[in-house]
């Protein structure tokens, strides 16, 4: 019997693979921007588990989303206890906020994530059973300035992976009491035109018609050119919030578009919602996006604190890259090949790899028969250079560096060959 991945899910690997985007060099690169980026703008992280109790997904991303009526993978454990593997970071992050009592050890708090998250979806482009996001969580401020630093920060971080050509869209949804008032008026606009809504659009009407504004389907988006837009029943507190931020985007240079039909998926989304577009990934193009949520965290009987953050999918990211011609070099090459050509020799190379990777400089030891095989070898590594010990140089107590990247080469001493490659090292 052979044994294959399952249906939506792949692997990453270090070579071998079918598509660029799934070689572990571009995620090591695009994990280390990560880490960096974090640091610059103050966040820390938070790492939890990737199954929780059903109820607290259901709970916090809301009946009627997608993902929980659809794509949620449950199971029993063995005392019959409802599971579920994480499908987005949020929840989970204000379930940990809350049962360690974050909100004591400080007023506020900047945290951030980077995970595998599970849905069950048709597999496409960009969407995958298995699929890994980045995503920050900000508690505790509510000013329109902290708004401006997630967007700035999420736009800064495809900056630095060299991302371009991407557009951002923003809304407002509001408070509570002015998304009811618009949801009347919604329902109302659509009344008439309810039987030419999608089965999907039809559903939601009377359970969260605010969803219908996030209906893929041509005809209903068809009829909501004409619908009435949020941003006219925003009481004047959201309306100053909302003007703010998009003044302190315009004043960084962040051009962005207003769009009204803009939602977002999760039910607890209220306030700024925002959403980042990559014009080269197709129908599935957007690649990042995210929102407040004022009233989450008082939902789980926690704090009165209110919360905003994003999310992005590395998949999508590294795709959006290579699309782009942004190529990664693989920082697991090894710095020098030492090819050994005959058995005395391979003994001699091991030793001095060896030294050389306790004084953390990377090293390698290929045996060949013939030159030519070792640095075929060598330069399918990638590495910058090769160290060649074959019987002759044996004799002549030498060894021969060559240069890969100059394709120089030259005969060195072996009493002082160690200490002219730390030398080499040091001077890179």
């Amino acid at each position: 019997m052979t044994y294959q991945i399952p249906k939506g899910l792949f692997d990453i690997l270090p070579y071998g693979v079918d598509q660029e985007w799934k070689l572990i060099h571009y995620w090591h690169f695009v994990e280390s921007v990560i880490h960096d980026i974090v640091k610059d703008y103050g966040y820390k992280e938070l790492r939890t588990p990737i199954f929780e109790r059903t109820e607290l997904f259901h709970h916090g991303m809301g009946q009627t989303t997608d993902v929980v009526s659809k794509e949620m993978y449950t199971f029993f454990d063995r005392a019959q206890r409802s599971m579920s593997l994480r499908p987005e970071g949020t929840a989970a992050l204000m379930r940990a906020f809350i049962e360690h009592k974050l909100n004591t050890l400080g007023e506020h708090h900047k945290f951030y994530y980077c995970g595998p998250m599970f849905r069950y979806e048709r597999p496409q482009s960009g969407r995958y059973r298995q699929h890994h996001q980045f995503g920050v969580e900000a508690v505790g401020d509510p000013s329109p300035y902290l708004d401006a630093e997630v967007i700035d920060l999420l736009l800064q971080f495809y900056d630095r992976l060299g991302i371009v050509d991407l557009s951002i869209r923003i809304n407002s949804l509001g408070t509570p009491y002015s998304r009811s008032r618009y949801a009347e008026a919604l329902k109302k606009y659509l009344h008439s035109s309810f039987q030419q809504l999608s089965k999907e659009s039809q559903e939601r009407f009377s359970k969260n018609p605010l969803r219908i504004l996030d209906s893929k389907d041509p005809h209903d988006q068809l009829l909501l050119k004409k619908a009435p837009s949020l941003l006219d029943y925003l009481e004047d507190s959201e309306k100053h919030h909302f003007d703010v931020l998009c003044r302190l985007l315009t004043e960084l240079n962040i051009s962005f578009t207003i769009d009204p039909l803009l939602v977002r998926g999760f039910d607890y989304y209220d306030s700024t919602v925002f959403e980042v577009i990559s014009h080269q990934l197709g129908a599935q193009n957007a690649i990042g996006g995210g929102g407040r949520y004022n009233h989450l965290l008082e939902s789980f009987h926690g704090p009165h604190l209110p919360g905003i953050g994003f999310a992005t999918g590395l998949e999508r990211v590294i795709q959006t890259m290579i699309s782009q011609g942004i190529s990664v070099k693989d920082q697991t090459s090894p710095w020098i090949c030492f090819i050994a050509l005959e058995e005395q020799a391979f003994h001699s190379c091991f030793f001095w790899a060896m030294q050389l990777r306790h004084k953390k400089i990377s090293s390698e030891v290929i045996e060949a028969k013939k030159i030519q095989k070792g640095l075929q070898k060598a330069n399918h590594l990638q590495a910058r250079y090769a160290a060649i010990l074959g019987e002759e140089e044996m004799r002549n107590n030498t060894i021969i560096l060559k240069d890969l990247l100059q394709r120089e080469q030259q005969a060195l001493p072996m009493a002082s060959f160690l200490k002219t490659l730390e030398k080499l090292w040091t001077e890179q």
